[in-house]
């Protein structure tokens, strides 16, 4: 797809690619654009935008832009016709293989590109993950000393999952007041898997599927490979709004509706027990499958009650597939999930499970099957942790940043921040100059609607976002009192 035509997005595309790199501004400029040329980003004949348009979304002087085209051209790999604008010439294709089908760059370019490249020497605020909990290390080694040799004696290969892990799963849903049989388990690695299975099971080129606005990032790209057309609903307080959404499901007539009721990524909301039961209403009577994730289910035993699942709602034939995880609770390197649906669609899952990689590693499922019976006391420690932070952060913001506002979330890991009167975007490049990276709002929700937030995770050390809101407060400072000002140095 060609991504040239907004500077906004192909800002998004290439500002990573500036920081931590030796040579000018204009020049690494120039080699951002260069690795992007003859893709299905930058393909040949594409027009690159405007140079005065380019730095506005770059927050770079427009000499910068030019600098960096007259090196693109000097290069060979663009040309520049007056009245026809600088285009990617043939020549940037050469040494690429057609038979290469390169992955496109999409709206979760912004959470993934840190976590494929490295630290770095900013503080990336694009993901909310904690370190392991402490008595992990123990686990694992108990695990080698007195497990370890019956599961080598094991054929390895569970596409639906170890039997003892999904036995612990269904007692999970349980507790959680949705009865569970292990049959209606399937383990997957990490929840991010799991919404492949699904999209993969669900989705056919040009098939609607009807989402929360704003939404994580990764949906987009994972519906969008699949050919699917996202429509987003608008939320309010409860949760995803019932009106708008009988209406997107009568208008659209989508293959499924994808919902985060608990703890909803990125505003923190947690739908209400009302709101659960209309939904699967609604879903029902339009004979629509659901969709809901749940891997940021973490509740602080002081904070609001956690209504059951989704599914626990549903009523007659409704198809409620629902989707849990160990990854934000346990540790981020522990890629476990799962998927419970109906029995009947429980045994098409495991079957794209097998395609995909004849099971889940089956050391990681057995650790996962000794945790999971205290998931509950972990989940809800690491819940009270979270509310200091988010209180931590709040108070540095509250001082340092008074202009920006945020509504309050029931549980999460963010903040979803609004700038006043502002294109995140734009700030977000300034503030990677000022050694911190961000999430614009544009990527997680396409329509525009909320271009002027950020989602800014604070599950970080205390002296982590000290430093971090610092830098967020000197980039603010420079944006509103200067505009962005090219003499900042790139980290």
């Amino acid at each position: 797809m060609d991504r040239s035509g907004d500077p906004a997005v192909l800002a998004d595309l290439i500002g990573r690619r500036l920081t931590g790199r030796s040579g000018g501004l204009y020049r690494r400029l120039a080699d951002a654009l260069a690795a992007l040329m003859g893709s299905t980003e930058l393909p040949v004949g594409a027009k690159l935008p405007a140079e005065r348009r380019l730095a506005e979304a770059l927050a770079v002087s427009r000499s910068t832009v030019v600098a960096a085209y007259d090196e693109l051209r000097a290069r060979g790999l663009v040309e520049s016709r007056r009245g026809s604008g600088t285009t990617v010439a043939r020549s940037a294709s050469r040494g690429r293989s057609t038979a290469d089908k390169r992955m496109p760059i999409g709206y979760g370019e912004s959470l993934f590109h840190r976590i494929t490249v490295g630290p770095g020497d900013v503080i990336s605020m694009t993901y909310a993950v904690d370190p392991g909990i402490p008595d992990l290390a123990a686990e694992v080694e108990d695990l080698a000393r007195t497990d370890l040799p019956t599961l080598l004696q094991d054929v390895g290969y569970h596409p639906r999952g170890i039997e003892p892990l999904r036995q612990r799963i269904a007692e999970h849903f349980e507790q959680s007041g949705l009865p569970t049989s292990r049959d209606e388990i399937v383990v997957t690695s990490g929840a991010h898997q799991a919404i492949a299975l699904v999209t993969q099971m669900y989705l056919r080129t040009g098939a609607a599927v009807v989402i929360e606005q704003p939404s994580w990032p990764g949906c987009f790209d994972l519906f969008g490979a699949a050919g699917g057309r996202v429509v987003g609903v608008p939320l309010d307080d409860a949760g995803i709004r019932p009106d708008l959404l009988t209406a997107a499901l009568k208008e659209h007539q989508p293959a499924m509706l994808f919902v985060m009721p608990t703890f909803h990524n990125p505003t923190g909301r947690l739908m209400s027990p009302a709101r659960r039961r209309q939904v699967a209403e609604i879903a029902g009577r339009y004979g629509v499958v659901v969709v809901e994730d749940n891997a940021y289910s973490a509740g602080d035993p002081a904070g609001p009650d956690i209504p059951p699942p989704l599914a626990a709602f549903a009523q007659g034939p409704a198809e409620i597939l629902t989707i849990g995880s160990v990854s934000k609770a346990v540790w981020g390197g522990l890629r476990i999930g799962w998927i419970r649906a109906p029995r009947p669609l429980a045994d098409r899952l495991a079957r794209h499970k097998a395609l995909a990689d004849l099971g889940s590693p089956v050391i990681d499922q057995a650790l996962t099957a000794r945790l999971l019976p205290r998931l509950g006391d972990v989940t809800a420690e690491r819940a009270r942790l979270a509310t200091g932070r988010r209180a931590h952060i709040g108070e540095l913001l509250r001082d340092r940043l008074p202009e920006w506002t945020w509504e309050e979330p029931a549980g999460g890991s963010a903040l979803w921040v609004r700038l006043p009167d502002t294109d995140a975007r734009v700030f977000a490049q300034i503030a990677l100059r000022h050694g911190v990276e961000v999430v614009a709002g544009h990527a997680m929700d396409p329509t525009g609607d909320h271009d002027n937030y950020l989602r800014l995770p604070f599950a970080y050390a205390p002296e982590v976002l000290v430093d971090a809101v610092d830098r967020l407060a000197g980039a603010w400072q420079e944006f509103r009192r200067h505009g962005p000002a090219p003499g900042v140095p790139m980290v």
